[in-house]
């Protein structure tokens, strides 16, 4: 099995950036995609920005251009450069990881955008 952990959730300024980090362990030889979801009490869960097979990237029509999703394949790991950041992008920002046997989600890192 795989086990996700983020970590960089913080709180932070509007417009002030913040990097978040996923690292995947355990079973972890079967993975095929991480990224990256957002969601906000009372809202659906959204994707924010991730890989597919390794080879190319998506991103939520919220980002327009702010965010970049970046990896490290040795280390199991992806990372979300969140910059201009508005106080709406609140939320639990969860990373997910696809694998031969199924999704896996982490806990998820609190990011909250306040002045």
């Amino acid at each position: 099995q795989v086990q996700v952990v983020e970590t960089g959730g913080d709180l932070v300024q509007p417009g002030g950036s913040l990097r978040l980090s996923c690292v995947a362990s355990g079973d972890t030889v079967g993975i095929y995609a991480m990224g990256w979801y957002r969601q906000a009490p009372g809202k659906q869960r959204e994707l924010a920005a991730g890989f597919s097979g390794y080879r190319s990237t998506n991103y939520g029509d919220f980002v327009k251009g702010r965010f970049i999703i970046s990896r490290d394949t040795a280390k199991n790991t992806v990372y979300l450069e969140m910059n201009s950041l508005l106080t709406e992008e609140s939320a639990l920002y969860l990373c997910y990881v696809d694998s031969n046997h199924g999704p896996h989600w982490g806990p998820g890192a609190q990011v909250t955008v306040s002045s």
